[in-house]
């Protein structure tokens, strides 16, 4: 397989995880009986079923009838599932959920969830039972490569932050006290001129005291820093040393941003593009400048998801591009009287609406079955067309249009189909 096809089962395999991830993160156990069970590849699975075993028999002594009850029936639950395995996991692992978790009416339901071959390997044996199932090492292990260090700052104010793979993320920020250039009256110029060298230096220090307690604990793991702001602030701020030097020399480049709140982080990632070629967030960035020259002056993009499905269908979408933030439905209403299909995106969390054909006007149920993940459902069609599929990032300007002006779904066309 390509390089970018195995990226393109990566980003899809991703999506799959992160909706199981949000799921289980909504769901809440009453007290601690809710288990969650991470197995690395190389752990045989008559082990895990010993100590689930073991657990279900410690669990006999927890006094609550409730508890102890629940946390057994999710042990009963997590070792039938095993039986599904040989003698170890598939590669990377597995990671099991399973617990009564609260539902309507202060009613419990049973929920078990297994997940195989995560992204990364999963590093060691952990077996957790608590009221809420335990999603972070899954999360970390989904999170895109790329780690860099954001600063951008001018002599009012500064902020600090990451850039993790296409995600940016704001950390702290600070405002300064220097003074305006003009002087307050009864003060000399030269102690005026003195007074605001200081506050500029302690400013500095301060943002490079930010920088470093956030940066030096990760520096083994820092693709690089970028730092922004205007002339000269940026070049006093490198030139005067202020960073700890493992910092410093992780310096990858400086770059003028017309902003220093939590906005100018992005204006930062935006005009690093050459510093930043091999990051996941500028190669989506590339393809969206693609989709909009051919928008603006072109003939070869589509976008809204009837449209999009339609050239996709034709075998005409070179390039299936989908918001990461993008959780829809969609739900396929067949009139019975005169055999029109009509399709309706909806949000996933909306119960599935009512309906009247287009066409003539009959009102038409949909049942569960009529209903899945509008994502899944492109990307099936895509992968029948050999059509590459790209997630794509909210954190830059473009990607946000995708999300919120073409309501996330788009494509770049092999040839004009007038669609």
């Amino acid at each position: 397989m390509s390089q970018e096809g195995e990226q393109e089962q990566s980003d899809r395999k991703k999506y799959e995880f992160r909706k199981v991830i949000e799921d289980l993160k909504d769901f809440d156990g009453s007290g601690t009986q809710l288990v969650t069970i991470y197995v690395p590849d190389d752990r045989q699975i008559s082990d895990v079923v010993q100590h689930v075993t073991q657990e279900h028999s410690e669990a006999a002594n927890i006094k609550s009838k409730q508890t102890r009850t629940a946390v057994q029936d999710a042990l009963t639950s997590i070792k039938d599932r095993l039986r599904y395995y040989d003698t170890y996991p598939p590669e990377n692992g597995l990671v099991l959920f399973s617990g009564a978790v609260d539902s309507s009416g202060g009613r419990t339901e049973m929920v078990t969830r297994v997940l195989e071959s995560p992204p990364q390997p999963v590093e060691s044996f952990r077996y957790h039972c608590d009221s809420d199932f335990l999603t972070e090492p899954l999360e970390e292990m989904l999170a895109d490569k790329g780690l860099y260090g954001l600063i951008v700052l001018d002599r009012r104010e500064a902020n600090v932050g990451w850039l993790k793979g296409k995600r940016i993320e704001p950390v702290k920020s600070a405002s300064s006290l220097v003074p305006g250039k003009q002087r307050k009256g009864g003060q000399s110029a030269q102690r005026f001129a003195r007074l605001r060298l200081e506050a500029i230096d302690n400013f500095y220090q301060e943002v490079a005291g930010m920088a470093n307690d956030l940066f030096v604990p990760r520096r083994h793991e820092l693709d690089g820093i970028l730092v922004g702001g205007p002339s000269p602030t940026k070049d006093e701020f490198l030139d005067g040393d202020y960073l700890h030097h493992e910092i410093q020399d992780n310096v990858i480049g400086k770059f003028d941003v017309a902003y220093t709140d939590e906005s100018g982080l992005k204006d930062l990632v935006d005009n690093a593009e050459e510093a930043l070629a091999d990051a996941e967030v500028m190669k989506d960035k590339k393809v969206m400048e693609e989709f909009f020259e051919e928008l603006n002056a072109g003939d070869q993009a589509t976008y809204g998801f009837e449209q999009t499905r339609r050239n996709l269908m034709m075998g005409a979408v070179d390039r299936l591009l989908i918001s990461e933030d993008l959780r829809k439905d969609v739900v396929t209403y067949d009139c019975p009287e005169c055999g029109n299909t009509d399709r309706e995106v909806i949000d996933r969390r909306k119960s599935t609406p009512d309906h009247s054909c287009n066409d003539c006007g009959t009102e038409v149920e949909a049942t569960e079955d009529d209903r899945e993940d509008a994502i899944d459902h492109l990307i099936e069609i895509a992968e029948q067309r050999g059509t590459e599929t790209k997630f794509i990032s909210t954190d830059f300007e473009k990607g946000e249009q995708l999300y919120n002006a073409f309501g996330g779904f788009a494509g770049l066309l092999r040839y004009s189909t007038g669609v």
